[in-house]
């Protein structure tokens, strides 16, 4: 198996030779990625629960009520158009926090 580490001349052997990105330490860097996984992983909790939960197992429990102005059951109106909205929300809620945690940590881009 060939070597790994890159040759001396390489430009991708003196990417390894840079500090690291926004010049964070080895443990902020652990600190910002932890944070992001969690931010990352609560979304997905949240787009699964909307989604799948009250688009599909709570459909018909949820059909008692009705959107207000429109009629349509709400477990319906989930499944049709709440879930997209909700996602696009957290799509625009996940910018927000990220470049919230991004200046935190002073690693925010240009």
């Amino acid at each position: 198996m060939p070597d790994a580490t890159p040759p001396e001349d390489s430009p991708r052997r003196h990417a390894l030779d840079r500090p690291p990105a926004g010049g964070l330490s080895a443990e902020k860097r652990a600190e910002y990625w932890r944070r992001n996984l969690r931010l990352v992983l609560s979304l997905l909790v949240v787009w699964a629960g909307v989604s799948f939960g009250c688009g599909i197992l709570l459909h018909d429990w949820l059909d008692q009520w009705h959107m207000p102005g429109s009629g349509f059951p709400l477990g319906f109106w989930f499944a049709q158009q709440g879930a997209m909205l909700v996602f696009i929300a957290i799509v625009f809620f996940y910018a927000w926090r990220m470049n919230k945690l991004d200046r935190e940590f002073g690693a925010e881009e240009d």
